[in-house]
């Protein structure tokens, strides 16, 4: 398949007194850096960052005269370029006090950052460069999006983390109660998920479509049993037994098998009285400060402890009201992870601004746009592969007009994605991704090429002989009578009278 090019548009605004001495040209000017990001596949992937180098406008430079960053932030993002995957980095004067103190690299909420300048334009660039890789794609990010492509040995440990683009996602919050006689617990996981889940799914609804339902199970135990440690007179679940908690807590949960996207599973659990206090060890046997782990692709899980009882003779079940806040800041940071939304280490001299309640920025959102368009279009082109495949296999097979429209429609749209991500319009690259996906899994996926509806040639002999073979015998014997006679007839002489 043909080359990936992913071009980014990356608009560089000089603020005045920051413009460095040696620029190459006056400006306004536009300068153009491509890099191969090495995976080894065989499309290659080309990152273009297409800058375009200018001074403020009058209205940018008000939005920054203001005190702080975050102010500048919500002030210049109604003058930027708004399309997804733009970038737009304002240099401010290396005086400049937007900047807290030791901090030379600022990044908004939105699609832009403010920078010191410093040190002319090679340093400037370096730290361009830099910020393109926190607020773009990364190698690793794209590399991450084709992990089922590229050999295992090439990869770094997090690949196989994130879940795989979908056209949509079901989450399931469950609260275990393996106690109820013991424990009555309530929890607002309405409210919860309307006060924090929803903000960031109406961000994520770009990406795809979501459903969320929750449920409480009772009597559902972890099928690891706690060891207790009498220093803390606690009970420990250790880092290596973690995976056999999920496979008997999963046989109750019982959504996945219906659903026809990937589900994301969050338990908070709430463990028996007599293993409480619970907790869980990392590694190094350290305890784990959020008591929960995630599983990627997967879930998460969160140990609930509840309070003892201060005297023995408090009536059970005891009433246990749960607080979300503190439950479902772990259940989104464990979203976060799963689609691969983890802030990497930064240099120090950076400092991000929290989304705040939408749970992600927007170039974070980018990100995982840039990352599952990249991922749409290779699926594409194998599920296309796998078809062409299996009807290579069987000659006989009949390609309705409809399959076969879906077939071109799905080459169509992962043409024009990726021609779309080469112009740097990521929204209409993503779209038509995701329209590639649907067609060409409409084609797979078709009944009529079941390839159990088509039989081999030795299968039909097989089939049919035994039925015509009793037919076939009288037939072929007077057939041979009737060959025998007419050659006597020729052989014997006609009588002349």
């Amino acid at each position: 398949s043909a080359q990936f090019q992913l071009a980014v548009p990356v608009a560089v605004v000089f603020a005045p007194g920051s413009v460095p001495g040696d620029l190459p040209r006056s400006l306004p000017f536009r300068d153009v850096q491509e890099m191969e990001i090495s995976v080894n596949l065989r499309p290659s992937i080309t990152s273009r960052y297409e800058m375009v180098y200018r001074r403020t406008t009058a209205q940018e430079e008000a939005a920054l005269d203001v005190a702080t960053a975050r102010e500048a932030d919500a002030a210049l993002h109604p003058l930027q370029d708004a399309s997804l995957g733009s970038l737009t980095m304002y240099v401010v004067p290396e005086s400049s006090s937007l900047l807290p103190q030791g901090i030379s690299v600022y990044v908004g909420k939105h699609r832009s950052a403010l920078v010191r300048a410093g040190g002319g334009l090679v340093a400037l660039r370096t730290r361009l460069q830099q910020l393109t890789q926190v607020m773009s794609f990364t190698a690793s990010s794209i590399s991450a999006a084709l992990s089922d492509r590229v050999p295992d040995g090439q990869l770094g440990p997090d690949a196989r983390r994130h879940l795989k683009s979908s056209l949509g996602y079901e989450i399931t919050f469950s609260l275990l109660n393996p106690d109820p006689k013991s424990h009555a617990v309530d929890w607002d996981i309405e409210d919860a998920v309307n006060r924090y889940v929803q903000p960031v799914l109406d961000k994520l609804s770009l990406v795809a479509n979501f459903s969320v339902d929750s449920q409480i199970l009772y009597y559902a135990v972890l099928g690891v049993t706690p060891r207790f440690d009498k220093e803390s007179s606690s009970f420990l679940l250790s880092a290596h037994s973690l995976p056999h908690v999920i496979n008997p807590v999963e046989a109750r949960l019982g959504s996945s098998a219906a659903s026809l996207y990937p589900v994301l599973n969050f338990l908070l659990y709430v463990p028996e009285r007599s293993h409480s206090p619970l907790y869980i060890q990392d590694k190094d046997g350290a305890p784990v400060s959020t008591n929960a782990f995630h599983s990627p692709r997967w879930g998460g899980i969160m140990v609930y402890n509840v309070e003892a009882p201060a005297s023995p003779q408090v009536s059970l079940p005891l009433h246990v009201d749960v607080d979300m806040v503190q439950v479902m800041e772990v259940f989104l940071a464990q979203l976060r992870l799963l689609f691969g939304l983890s802030r990497e280490e930064l240099p120090p001299e950076f400092l991000l601004e929290s989304p705040g309640n939408e749970g992600l920025a927007d170039w974070e959102l980018d990100r995982l746009l840039w990352a599952h368009t990249v991922e749409n279009i290779a699926t594409v082109s194998t599920t296309l592969t796998s078809l062409a495949q299996l009807l290579d296999k069987i000659g006989n097979i009949v390609i309705k007009d409809d399959v076969a429209s879906e077939v071109y429609q799905a080459v169509a749209s992962a043409q024009s994605a990726m021609a779309e991500l080469a112009a740097g319009h990521l929204h209409l690259a993503f779209q038509a991704s995701k329209e590639a996906v649907t067609s060409s899994e409409r084609a797979f996926f078709d009944p009529s090429l079941l390839h159990l509806l088509y039989f081999p040639d030795d299968q039909k002999f097989a089939i049919y002989i035994p039925l015509f073979l009793p037919m076939a015998v009288p037939i072929l014997l007077s057939l041979a009578k009737i060959v025998r006679e007419a050659r006597q007839r020729k052989k014997e002489p006609t009588k002349m009278d």
